[in-house]
Order: C-alpha cells, then structure tokens, then sequence
C-alpha cells in the first residue's frame, strides 16, 4: 500500500489519469458484457482505446474538482455559512456540493466523449445519468471523502467500474448491448 500511496502523492494526475483510464472503461465494458450475457469487445480495439483516453480526460477534471469542493465546503464552513459537522458531515457536504454543481458538466461531458468516439448524437435516458447523481455518486463520494486523499481518486475509479457493474446487471434483463 505504500507504494501506492507515494506513487499518487509523486504523480497525482497521472495517477488519476491510469485508474480512470483501465476502470472506468473496465465498467463500461463490463456493463455491455452483463446487458448481453456474454464476453466480447463492445467498442472494438479503436473505441476502447478512445474511451481510455476519454475517462483519462475526464480523470484531471475529477481530480481538480476532489481538491476544489474540498476547499469550497472548507470556506464555507470557515465563513459560518456551514455548520462544522464532523467528518462524515463535511463528506456529505463535499459529495453533495460537488455532484450538484460539477456533476452534471461531468455527465453532459462524459455524453459528449461518447458521442464524439461513436460518430453519433445520442442524448437517451441523460435523465438516468443525472439522476445517478444522487442515488449513486452523492453517497459514493461521502464515503470517498471520509478516505484519506491519497485514496480518494482510487475509489472514485473503483466506484465507476461499480457503477457499470449495477447498469449492466439492471439492462441484462432489457436484451441492451
């Protein structure tokens, strides 16, 4: 775990970069793989590859956003405009302010990646991806924020591939590939 540890605290970008990279197109992949019942390259080498390069993309606009909310909830407490709660109040706090107020631009963004790498415009169920905003990633991130920060992107990594895993098992039974 140390290596890990000072390998993120000596490259927290690139870090951020290659665990979004792998596991959020991991959970993206694994999600086609659940919705059709079989193992297979859902985005052919091309769009893999693509896809990669656009969750590390999406990785630095996280990773600034983790460090910013982060300051915001801070000032706000600082300032008296926020109670001091605790930990698990300030995650909250920090979850809740920055997948209300980043996480639709990082939906709209993550939509338009995809578009982009599939040559297609495609804005179905967006609504479904907004609403995870709020059943999924707010209580999500209150529990990454109560991590201690070299471990935050991490999990935040591992909560995507997460996420493809409860979508594909939600669309297995709609025959969605």
């Amino acid at each position: 775990m140390n290596w890990y540890i000072g390998l993120v605290r000596a490259h927290p970008v690139l870090t951020a970069m290659a665990q979004f990279a792998v596991l959020g197109t991991l959970g993206e992949t694994a999600s086609k793989w659940l919705a059709a019942r079989r193992f297979y390259l859902p985005f052919g080498v091309r769009g893999t590859v693509l896809r990669m390069l656009g969750w590390a993309g999406l990785a630095v606009c996280i990773k600034y956003a983790f460090t910013g909310f982060v300051a915001f909830v801070d000032g706000l407490i600082n300032n008296g405009l926020l109670p001091r709660a605790g930990s698990l109040g300030k995650a909250f706090a920090v979850s809740l302010s920055m997948n209300l107020q980043f996480g639709p631009f990082l939906v709209i963004a993550h939509r338009l990646i995809d578009n982009a790498i599939d040559g297609r415009s495609d804005w179905a169920n967006l609504d479904k991806g907004l609403l995870s905003l709020l059943w999924f990633w707010v209580p999500a991130h209150t529990i990454t924020f109560l991590l201690p920060l070299e471990l935050r992107i991490g999990l935040a990594a591992v909560w995507s591939a997460a996420l493809g895993l409860i979508l594909g098992w939600y669309n297995r039974g709609a025959g969605k590939q």
